[in-house]
């Protein structure tokens, strides 16, 4: 259940029209969650096939054409106290606004948004289908745990010659989901020497164009056994810039923690964000600068990626020109286990949210 298309019924749809953002709720077409899950796979298929369209969105429009769009990810996560909490739905808000605006559209408000998210997840709750706490999820710190995740994303007019868009849908998506990497797979890591993104580019924005290398990559990746791909800087190729679809830490010899620096080319992740303020608190030294692949070969003795679906994961080994680095034995780091516990702990309700990143719906 790491990604299904088994979106919930109510989704949240925003509108620009002449200087002016109008949003509702939309009721998609859905049984109750029970009455789904007897379903025939079928008609189960049939009925998310319904549920995944929406009327008067045009086929051809600069989105579907170029590419010309973004979106955001973020996630909402059962309580013990039986109730449903959303990590940073502000942050993303914003991140979502300033990915608008690098497209050159009209960014939509943070705080219309965020309450459309959060309207949205309150209603699939009161119809039944998040998923509800688990006791049980504790014996591994959540690994494995069930979530909610959320997808807003961005949907052009009309047009089929090159432009921008001037008059945006933003719509936004839910579906439980559990872990993002494939269990079992070894987390080792190769450096790829292709490109994720180009100096000057769209790097620092959410959008769809700037997943299709890492893609490729990474499926050309898991087909020789490796979890995850790693990319360079793309001017002199000797800089680690990010994962995947993940920002990427190493902890030093020194007990130094080490993210390569944001600009152009790196994406400003939340759960980076927070990752940094996590470790800061626990008294750990962090640098957020550029750091070499030989670097990383030579001192890291950690390593772990972050992001919305990845969480906190580490990695095990580089592969690099051929040569594999071992970080650990392949284990996670004690840095690396305590942001994670810490994190999930956070985002579960089982430990105390003393920075304020949990909203209630």
């Amino acid at each position: 259940m790491a990604f299904t298309l088994s979106v919930h019924p109510f989704i949240y749809v925003a509108k620009y029209n002449n200087g002016t953002w109008e949003d509702k709720l939309l009721e998609q077409e859905h049984l109750s969650f029970e009455q789904e899950q007897q379903l025939s796979e079928a008609d189960k298929n049939s009925l998310l096939i319904k549920r995944n369209q929406i009327k008067g969105l045009p086929l051809v429009n600069f989105t579907t054409q170029y590419g010309l769009g973004c979106f955001e990810g973020v996630k909402a996560y059962p309580q013990k106290d039986g109730s449903i909490k959303v990590f940073r739905p502000d942050e993303n808000a914003q991140r979502m606004k300033n990915s608008m605006e690098g497209l050159l559209m009209p960014g939509i408000s943070p705080e219309m948004l965020q309450k459309g998210v959060m309207d949205s997840v309150r209603e699939n709750d009161r119809i039944g289908f998040l998923p509800k706490y688990n006791s049980a999820w504790e014996a591994n710190n959540f690994i494995t745990a069930d979530a909610v995740y959320i997808r807003p994303f961005t949907y052009a007019e009309p047009g089929i010659g090159l432009g921008i868009s001037v008059s945006p849908w933003v719509i936004s998506v839910s579906t439980n989901v559990s872990g993002y990497f494939k269990e079992g797979m070894k987390s080792r890591a190769i450096v790829t020497d292709k490109v994720r993104a180009t100096t000057g580019g769209t790097g620092w924005i959410k959008t769809a164009s700037n997943y299709v290398v890492p893609i490729l990559v990474k499926k050309a990746a898991e087909k020789d056994g490796f979890m995850e791909a790693i990319f360079l800087d793309p001017d002199e190729h000797k800089f680690i810039e990010e994962g995947s679809s993940c920002n990427i830490f190493f902890r030093l010899k020194n007990g130094n923690l080490v993210t390569p620096q944001l600009g152009d080319t790196i994406l400003p992740g939340i759960t980076r964000k927070s990752v940094i303020t996590l470790a800061k608190d626990m008294g750990v030294t962090v640098e957020e600068r550029k750091i070499s692949i030989d670097e990383v070969m030579l001192e890291a003795e950690e390593v772990f990626v972050t992001g919305t679906a990845a969480g906190v994961t580490h990695l095990g080994s580089f592969t690099y020109k051929g040569k594999e680095k071992v970080f650990g034995n392949g284990n996670i780091g004690e840095l690396s286990y305590k942001l994670q516990t810490t994190l999930k702990g956070i985002q579960y309700g089982v430990l105390e949210d003393k920075f304020n990143w949990m909203f209630k719906i």
